[in-house]
Formats: structure tokens, C-alpha cells, sequence
């Protein structure tokens, strides 16, 4: 069965959404994370779906089939590994890697993708703390919490953000905050869910409750 690469595209979104633990993808979720118009996401759902690729319900939006998440998953797997090379081999930055890792991962070489994970030293986390499916499309999994969930005097590492946009990526880096990144909440704010934090055990910033939401720590 040919796929297009809009249409792989869209599997991709559709299971990007139902990654984060929706049990479907609504229309206008799709139509955000496509940026396209809803009825341009309802002619392509029907595409997939005749291609038994997706179901979409009405009222209870759309899921993809075993085959649609398969083809997803290894989408999701070349997009992740070459965001891993893009960084660590050819040093660009995380928030410059997404766009350029859109159009690699449509490379349909399964062995250039296997090759390149054994290069990379089969990783299991992106340059953004996203899982990267191994070859059978199993994903690691770890213990992780939103920094808005601790409470103060408590002490993590950023492995992960849930919000992966330039923008957002770019601010982070205007404050210091990255993988890796040792943070104690030192103070919580809750008028407006911000907090103070000691951030690498020598410097004090008070953050907003969006960023307290999009970032994951490890305890």
C-alpha cells in the first residue's frame, strides 16, 4: 500500500496526540497540530480510514488502526533518532532539529534507520526527553513528574518538556533550564502557579506556571 507523505504526516499528529494519553484525537486537535483548516483534517481522515489506517467516530474523534499506529510509530522512531544525530553529531541546537528531522524522517530506508541507531548508540530519549521506539516500536519508560507537581524543598533533574516549540525551547535556553538541569523549588506561588527555584545549586529564578507545566523532573 503506497502512502503519501501528507498522509504520513497525519498518522504521525494523530498519534502524537494519543501519545500523551488521549483515547482520540479530536478534529481540532489535528487541525492545530496541522495547522490546517478542520475540514481539510475530515477529507484526509477519510482518506485513511478507507486505507484502514484510522476510525473515526463520530463525536468520539479518531484513533488509528493497528496498521495506522505501526506506520506512526516508525515515523516517530526515524523523527526522534535523527533529532539525536542532528544534536549530538552535527552539534545544532535542540530547538533548531524539528523541522529539518520532519523531512528526514520519511527516508524509507529500514536499514539506514537501524544503522543509525546502533551509530548513535541506540537511544532511548530524544534531544527534547521524548521516548524513541526500538525497532520492534517498544518504548522505554521511566518514572517522570511535572515540575508543577513538587512541592517545596523538593529536588529533580529535567529529563523531558511536554511543549517542544522554538519559541518555548529558546526561552528555556534564555534561562539557563535544559536536560539535565538540577533544580530545588525553593518557593510556590499560587496566584499565578509560578515558583522559585536554585537552579544547579547556584543561582535563584522564579519561573511561570506555563513553564512549570511543560517541564519534567526526574526525583
Amino acid at each position: 500500500m503506497k502512502i503519501s507523505k501528507t498522509e504520513e504526516n497525519y498518522l504521525k499528529a494523530i498519534f502524537s496526540i494519543l501519545e500523551k494519553g488521549k483515547p482520540s484525537a479530536s478534529t481540532n486537535s489535528i487541525s492545530q497540530k496541522m495547522e490546517t483548516s478542520a475540514a481539510s483534517v475530515t477529507d484526509m481522515v477519510k482518506r485513511l480510514a478507507k486505507k484502514k489506517l484510522a476510525i473515526h467516530e463520530s463525536h468520539k474523534g479518531v484513533k488509528l488502526t493497528k496498521e495506522g499506529n505501526k506506520i506512526a510509530t516508525m515515523l516517530t522512531r526515524k523523527h526522534r533518532l535523527w533529532e539525536v544525530f542532528l544534536v549530538d553529531k552535527l552539534d545544532f541546537l535542540w530547538d533548531e532539529v524539528h523541522e529539518m528531522a520532519e523531512e528526514l524522517e520519511h527516508i524509507q530506508s529500514k536499514e539506514m534507520i537501524d544503522r543509525l541507531d546502533n551509530f548513535l548508540g541506540n537511544p532511548k530519549f530524544d534531544p527534547h526527553g521524548d521516548p524513541i521506539p526500538d525497532a520492534d516500536g517498544k518504548f522505554a519508560t521511566r518514572q517522570q513528574t511535572p515540575l508543577n507537581e513538587f512541592k517545596v524543598g523538593e529536588k529533580g533533574t529535567v529529563v523531558g518538556v511536554r511543549e517542544s516549540s522554538t519559541p518555548f525551547l529558546q526561552y528555556l535556553d534564555q534561562l539557563g533550564l535544559g536536560l539535565g538541569s538540577k533544580i530545588e523549588i525553593l518557593e510556590k506561588y499560587e496566584y499565578d502557579n509560578s515558583a522559585k527555584i536554585l537552579l544547579n545549586k547556584s543561582k535563584e529564578i522564579v519561573i511561570t506556571g506555563k513553564v512549570c507545566l511543560n517541564l519534567f523532573l526526574q526525583k
